[in-house]
Order: structure tokens, then C-alpha cells, then sequence
């Protein structure tokens, strides 16, 4: 591979990445393959002014914000024109094309063999195995021509680490010949609405999220129709219209043995069971690489079907060594909520380790991207003998049972993310891995077990902190609904009203993961098991 003569390269900032732990060389990178990366460009206004006024909206009462229109918010903080063109141009003369540009997402995916890509942007790239599963592994930092240094701020796609796992389907791995909700197959989600009390109606208006958009994010897998059809019919709900978004070439394929198939039919069936009336789109990217990131920000800036929540039940550790992408999702983030769109994220599942038991590396985790200070974090309880909610946590060690074990609420602080102005009123908790404190994971909980769903022409239960984020955007829609505006970027409504009953809190658990890791203890007021609490639909309306 040679460089364009007299071209001078520079480290790209942030870009610096280790292998995973554990990982095996096994060899060289096929310069043939076709591969697609993301370059993402600076914006055309300052991330920070826009964070700021973000900030100071949300300081106001619903009823007070104006939220930045789509074509405002391209115009102010999307991408130059120049710069667009100067990548463009470059990526020409390395023998890639242009497959996807976008001012509004400040971002190209240039497409071509992977040996001319790694002519354009040098980067220390081979193949590894893992326990997780082989993947294409970067080290170190990118580099990139000294004249795009500034311009460039991410590029996306030459890893394909398996970061974004799905998460637990099947309860204690019970599948049964019964049909329908009830008994061993877990109740329908209209049970949890009701639980934790999410508004139906007011004034003779029915609330069903007619009128909103959910977006839900999936990497891999797919839904099948016969399956919505049967399963809306057996819980006694209209059927959803539901639209599968294909984002770098993936789309909606449901397979017979694809364990990703469980997480899209838990993600659309939870939001079509409590919210029929809401259009569901299913953005569909490869786990890998750029696709998760490119899947976000499409959805943030769909200006066709125009979302008003985006349900994320993906995610993985924080990675402190990977700050450009950090930053790439964050500048996301504080986009969405300049629009008026909620982020709900899965906190994860499995306690303070955040990884299965086959890919865990022995260190305390906190999930992303959860862990965000402009998302939603969604955590798990279990309900007990009382009836009351409690920390999710099956007791198991790893290894010990069917699927794995450890199956807890994700929760922590974060390394990256600093304390965020809503939470510095609440319990000040110190990381058990740094201690220091941070942003605090999660927000609110609800439960995470117990969960109706049909996947793959299996009527089963199925658990996880990913049945929350979902059940999260549901409300969300509701209260869309209820308010004829968009409740946007809730974080700091929701702590600013906990003691006025927006909450309820959650005061026993750990979710420590037995024999295996350390955890946090549920106490009263916020805490990184269940954040605030579970939270009170029809209060949050009155309070709204």
C-alpha cells in the first residue's frame, strides 16, 4: 500500500484504540475486501453553543421551549459544504466512492477496497480472534492528511469488535407449548403500563401514541409480519404499523436460529403493545463498525418519518480509550434533544460487569450508551413476593446456568462523562472501579422480567434491562400525545420533580453479580442500581 506522494499525515484526535482483552492474532487484513467507513466532519457551528442552549432550553417549562427545527439545526451545526467536498475530493483519488453524504449528519461513508482505504486513513489494522468471536481489530491511533486535520473528526468502521451484544431472551431458557400471555409465557406489556401507571386518557381523548414516531435501533436480526400479526391478536391490541429503515445495507432479516431476532420482536412488541397508535421504525445497521452510530444518527435526523423517541436496547462498556467516538455519539445525543426527541437506553444486563460471562475481562463496567448525560438510562427491577419492585438480579454467578448467568441490572458511574447538572443534588455515589464519582447510570427502572413476546413462532418470556428502554419510549409517545408537544430530553425534569411523585423509589437490591463481581446496593434516593426509582406515568403527565 502507498501513500499519496508528498501527502504528510497526522494522528486524528481521540482516535486511539487497544485490542480487546484476550485477543488472539490469527492475521493480515484482505486490502479486497470491500469495506465502508464513516468519516464525520466538524460542524459548521460550535458543539458547545449548541450544548449550552440545549442546556438552557431544558431549564424552561414544556410549555416555554421553542426546539430547534430540523433545517435550522442542518443550517447552524450541520457540515460545510467545503469540507464535505474536500473529503469527497480526497476519497476520489484513493479509488473510493461516496455511497452516503450528509450536511444534517456532518458525515460520508466512503465505500472501496479495504487496502485503498487504508491508503487514505493509515490505521494498524489486522484480523483477531476472540471469545466474543473473530473481528477485524485497530490499535492505536488513525492517521489522517495533514490538510483534513481539523476538518475530520471521526472515521468509523475499520474495527468490528462484536461491542454491541444482545442481550438475555428467554427466562432460565423456558420455552413452552402454551400460546398466549400468562403462566410460564410472561404477561403482555399492557401489565407493566398499568403497573407503573402510564396515562390512558383524558378529557374523552384516548391515548394510544397516535400522531408520534418510535424509533427503535437494531443490529441485526429482523422481525417476521405473521409473528406481529399473531402476537397483537393474542394480547387482545390493534396491530402497529411497524417499517424496517435499512441503514448501511443491513435490513430486516429475521432468521430461524438468529438470536438477534429476540431483541427486535421484544423491542416492537413491547412499544406496539402499550402504544398501538404510534408508527414503529426499525432501523436496522450491522453490529459492527460504523453501523450502530450511522443508525443513531439516522434516526436523529430523519426528517421523513420524523421520530419523537429513539429506543436504544444495544449497547457495551464505555470505552475511555476510544474518545471519538464518544464524542460522536454525545454530539448525537445533545442533537436529538435540540430537536425535542427522547433517547432510552438499556443500562445492560448483567450488573457492574457489563459483559456476558464469555467476554468479560474481570474489570467493573458501566454501559454506553447509557452512560451519556443527554440519554435516558433505563435499569431493571424484579417484582418480589410482596409485590414490590426491587433490583433485578437472578442471583446467579457466571457460567452457572443456561444463558450464562449474571443477569443483572447494568449500573454505575461513569469515567468519561462528569457529574451532570441534575444530578448533583442526588446521592453522591464514587465509581467502586475509580473512586471518583461521574455521571450516574441509571435514571429510572422498571421491570425487566417476566415479558411476553413471540419470536420465531414461539409464544415465550423474556427478560432484560432491553424490555425497559423500550416499555420508557412507550411512555414517552403517551405523554407526546397527551401534551401535543414533544417532552424531549427528560433527565432533568425527572430529577428536579422525584420527590414530588414523578417516581417511586426503589430501596432493596444489589446488583452484584454473585461469586463474580462487585455491585451497588439500592438505597433511598438515586442510586446505580435503579436510578430514581420506577416511574409514575399519569404523575409525570400532571407534573409535565
Amino acid at each position: 500500500m502507498t501513500a499519496e506522494r508528498g501527502t504528510t499525515f497526522v494522528p486524528l484526535a481521540g482516535s486511539r484504540r487497544d485490542l480487546l482483552p484476550g485477543s488472539r492474532p490469527t492475521g493480515s487484513v484482505d486490502p479486497r475486501e470491500i469495506v465502508s467507513v464513516t468519516v464525520r466532519v466538524r460542524s459548521a457551528g460550535d458543539p458547545a453553543q449548541l450544548e449550552r442552549h440545549v442546556r438552557e432550553l431544558y431549564e424552561k417549562p414544556l410549555a416555554a421551549r421553542e426546539y430547534l427545527t430540523y433545517e435550522a439545526l442542518a443550517e447552524r451545526h450541520g457540515a460545510r459544504a467545503a469540507d464535505l467536498d474536500a473529503v469527497e475530493r480526497y476519497a476520489q483519488r484513493h479509488n473510493l466512492f461516496v455511497s452516503h453524504r450528509s450536511a444534517a449528519r456532518r458525515s460520508l461513508t466512503l465505500t472501496g477496497q479495504l487496502g485503498d482505504l487504508l491508503d487514505a486513513f493509515h490505521a494498524d489494522l489486522h484480523m483477531y480472534d476472540h471469545a466474543g468471536g473473530p473481528y477485524r481489530g485497530r490499535r492505536g491511533e488513525i492517521l489522517i492528511p495533514e490538510p483534513l486535520a481539523g476538518i475530520i473528526t471521526g472515521v468509523f468502521g475499520f474495527d468490528t469488535r462484536p461491542k454491541h451484544r444482545s442481550p438475555y431472551r428467554h427466562r432460565a431458557g423456558v420455552i413452552t407449548n402454551d400460546h398466549g400471555p400468562g403462566g410460564k409465557n410472561g404477561v403482555s406489556p399492557t401489565e407493566f403500563a398499568k403497573r407503573y401507571n402510564f396515562p390512558t386518557q383524558h378529557g374523552g381523548v384516548s391515548f394510544d401514541g397516535s400522531g408520534e414516531c418510535v424509533a427503535i435501533i437494531e443490529l441485526g436480526g429482523g422481525f417476521a409480519n405473521t409473528d406481529l400479526d399473531l402476537y397483537f391478536r393474542e394480547i387482545g391490541r390493534p396491530r402497529p404499523n411497524v417499517v424496517a429503515v435499512s441503514v448501511d445495507h443491513a435490513g430486516n432479516h429475521p432468521t430461524p436460529h438468529g438470536g438477534a431476532d429476540g431483541e427486535v420482536m421484544l423491542d416492537v412488541e413491547v412499544v406496539g403493545a402499550v402504544a398501538p397508535g404510534a408508527n414503529i421504525a426499525v432501523y436496522f445497521a450491522p453490529n459492527k463498525g460504523n453501523g450502530f452510530l450511522d443508525a443513531i444518527s439516522a434516526a436523529v435526523h430523519d426528517t421523513e418519518r420524523r421520530p419523537s423517541v429513539v429506543s436504544i436496547s444495544w449497547g457495551g462498556p464505555e470505552a475511555p480509550e476510544d474518545k471519538q467516538a464518544l464524542t460522536a455519539y454525545h454530539e448525537v445525543f445533545v442533537e436529538a434533544a435540540a430537536l425535542g426527541i427522547t433517547v432510552c437506553a438499556a443500562s445492560g444486563d448483567h450488573g457492574t460487569a457489563d459483559l456476558s460471562h464469555t467476554d468479560w475481562d474481570g474489570k467493573i463496567h458501566v454501559d454506553h450508551p447509557a452512560v451519556d448525560d443527554f440519554v435516558l438510562g433505563c435499569g431493571g427491577t424484579q417484582i418480589d413476593a410482596k409485590g414490590r419492585d426491587v433490583v433485578w438480579n437472578d442471583g446467579t454467578p457466571f457460567a452457572d446456568v443456561y444463558g450464562g448467568g449474571g443477569w443483572a441490572s447494568g449500573g454505575g458511574i461513569s469515567a468519561m462523562f462528569p457529574v451532570p447538572d441534575y444530578q448533583r443534588k442526588a446521592n453522591k455515589l464514587k465509581s467502586i472501579a475509580t473512586g471518583k464519582p461521574g455521571r450516574g447510570v441509571p435514571d429510572v427502572a422498571m421491570s425487566a422480567t417476566n415479558y411476553f413476546t413471540r419470536v420465531q413462532r414461539s409464544d415465550e418470556p423474556s427478560a432484560g434491562t432491553s424490555a425497559v428502554a423500550p416499555l420508557m419510549s412507550a411512555l414517552v409517545v403517551l405523554l407526546n400525545q397527551a401534551k401535543g408537544k414533544r417532552v424531549g430530553f427528560l433527565n432533568p425534569f425527572l430529577y428536579a420533580n422525584a420527590a414530588k411523585g414523578a417516581v417511586k423509589d426503589v430501596t432493596a437490591g444489589t446488583n452484584a453479580i454473585a461469586d463474580t463481581c462487585h455491585g451497588y446496593t439500592a438505597r433511598k434516593g438515586w442510586d446505580p442500581c435503579t436510578g430514581l426509582g420506577t416511574p409514575d406515568g399519569a404523575a409525570i403527565l400532571k407534573l409535565l
